[in-house]
């Protein structure tokens, strides 16, 4: 049988050349995958993510942007509802991503949330899901364009325009974002998400020893932080949104396992991930929100002077850019495979291939530019990624794919355990939709207001956006 063709091959295991005689190779497939295919010597292989790798680009997918608004996020929520809800959310978020790591298992042609969507829903379901995937990451990449721009900005005392500064930002990602597989990137995410928290921890004990806000024209303010908010709803569903997108590396791990050498240590990247994450955006969270209360910057690396923003941003920058090559070679990758899968100008180091490729890497690029550059506002652009399309793609499809396996007749026991997964399943569609649907509408309201009380801040605005 060709094992091309048939979805359910074992896709971990690499098949060695045969030999007929000592040192005779008669076949030069290393590798047969059910979503790469065969991929012969010379080849791009993508399947050579291992597991530490794993771990790293998850961290990166999620870290870069989401430490970032987490005060602004405490700020309007309090401290307690605020750690409360980021404790909920990332118990949500891991489980749909541990439902990733057990679908791909059963499933080894799944390459990414559109595949998903085509055995739960048909042809609609891939093209709604793929889109909705490729648009997600897009304006992902645009906020990490926005936060470059907020980063040169702060280190050049708002040196030129911030339109060049964001241009700057997408010409760097493209540069980079062209390098062809995950494996490859794996060590750029590592060094990413190193200067983040490194970055972020700075700011954090630069606010503590100051034990105050940054003085504002010379007066010295106290912090007025709030263990509970008493936020509208417009105020609250952006503030949950844009914590949904802190844990919004979901949709990417489908892509991240494909990619993986051996899938079955998925759940080990994944548990040092999370508790990684969550542990991170708490302390950082609460330690820079107590100190600095309502006078908190967003992005947060400005919130301990100008001095230590600049220090900071210094250290953040790599971070940041590795962040927009990560999250813009996601949604490029998509489109590649989605051209040339089931060609062998996929994996074949043929002109049709690299045509493709850098045409998916440059396009996706140049539509992050327009999204970052349309909005620049960076709080309220990563509420509306979170509300409108994260959580879309990290809770209802997972609570589906569940459903999909275990809502058959012969699976169907009606035992306790069945019936509370069930339970579980529903409660994540419904959640999703209330997210989705509440999220976007204080999104876009917020957004209106601040385009009305920007006082410069417009599309394509030179006026300097490191707060």
């Amino acid at each position: 049988m060709d094992k091309k063709m048939n979805p359910d091959i074992d896709s971990e295991n690499a098949i060695e050349p045969t030999q007929s005689h000592i040192g005779e190779v008669l076949d030069k497939t290393i590798q047969e995958d059910a979503v790469f295919g065969a991929i012969q010597e010379g080849d791009t292989n993508y399947r050579d993510v291992s597991w530490m790798g794993t771990m790293a680009l998850m961290v990166k997918t999620q870290i870069g942007l989401g430490v970032l608004s987490m005060p602004k996020v405490f700020d309007t929520l309090g401290i307690i509802p605020g750690i409360i809800l980021l404790v909920v959310i990332a118990g949500m978020t891991t489980w749909s991503n541990w439902m990733i790591g057990v679908f791909k298992l059963l499933h080894p042609a799944v390459y990414g949330i559109d595949d998903v969507g085509k055995m739960l829903f048909g042809r609609i379901g891939f093209e709604v899901f793929g889109a909705m995937y490729t648009l997600y990451w897009i304006f992902s990449g645009g906020s990490a364009l926005l936060s470059i721009s907020i980063s040169f900005n702060a280190l050049t005392d708002h040196g030129t325009c911030t339109a060049v500064f964001v241009a700057v930002a997408g010409i760097i990602a493209f540069m980079f974002s062209s390098i062809q597989t995950l494996a490859r990137i794996s060590w750029l995410a590592w060094a990413g998400a190193a200067c983040i928290i490194t970055a972020v921890f700075i700011v954090t004990v630069a606010v503590g020893i100051q034990g105050h806000p940054p003085p504002i024209d010379g007066v010295v303010f106290q912090s007025d932080y709030k263990l509970f908010g008493n936020p509208s709803f417009i105020d609250a569903m952006t503030a949950v949104s844009t914590i949904s997108l802190t844990y919004a590396g979901t949709p990417a791990f489908f892509n991240i396992v494909s990619e993986m050498r051996d899938p079955k240590y998925y759940n080990r990247a994944l548990a040092i991930c999370q508790v990684l994450v969550t542990v991170i955006y708490i302390v950082v969270g609460t330690v820079v929100y107590y100190y600095c209360g309502s006078y908190v910057a967003s992005p947060a690396l400005g919130s301990a002077g100008v001095l230590i923003k600049k220090v900071s941003y210094g250290f953040a920058l790599p971070g940041l850019c590795v962040s927009a090559i990560l999250l813009l070679h996601l949604p490029a990758k998509h489109v590649f495979v989605r051209i040339l899968r089931g060609t062998p100008h996929l994996t074949g180091q043929t002109m049709i291939h690299w045509v493709t490729w850098l045409g998916s890497t440059f396009s996706i690029v140049t539509i992050a530019y327009i999204v970052a550059s349309s909005i620049p506002v960076f709080s309220d652009l990563v509420a509306l990624v979170g509300a409108l399309l994260a959580t879309s793609l990290c809770f209802q499809p997972m609570g589906c794919m569940w459903l999909y396996d275990n809502w058959t007749p012969g699976k169907r026991d009606k035992s306790i355990g069945w019936c509370l997964n069930v339970a579980w399943c529903v409660f994540m569609i419904l959640s999703g939709f209330f997210l989705t649907i509440g999220g976007t509408y204080a999104s876009i309201v917020t957004i209106n207001n601040s385009y009305t009380a920007s006082g410069g801040s417009s599309a394509w605005s030179c006026a300097n956006n490191d707060n």
